[in-house]
């Protein structure tokens, strides 16, 4: 069992579309967990958050991003991502789905 959590600052556009498709793209790899939505509402939990932007998805406390580890630009903004047409407004599905592997894999292994 994994705790998912999306963070995001209240009126992030990219939040709203994010969740469904989060939900979606969950249930097509047989996931049921529920999705926890995390609100950061000023700069300083940002900053106690380690928020890097809206949204941010973590799976146990892990950002799925694979550089988030090395970043420390936290703050109340929108967050971009890397594709393979540009930038986009949420994680590539292949970070969520590798991300969810990595964790089922460590919980079988522990």
């Amino acid at each position: 069992m994994s705790v998912i959590e999306v963070w995001y600052f209240d009126g992030c556009p990219s939040h709203e579309s994010f969740v469904p498709h989060l939900r979606a793209l969950l249930d097509t790899a047989g996931v049921d967990e529920p999705i926890h939505e995390r609100a950061v509402e000023t700069d300083d939990d940002a900053l106690a958050h380690r928020f890097l932007g809206s949204p941010t998805l973590r799976i146990d406390g892990v950002d799925v991003d694979p550089t988030a580890a090395q970043r420390t630009d936290y703050g109340l903004q929108c967050r971009l991502y890397p594709a393979e047409d540009g930038l986009r407004g949420i994680p590539p599905d292949a970070w969520i789905l590798a991300a969810l592997r990595q964790r089922v894999s460590a919980s079988v292994a522990g």
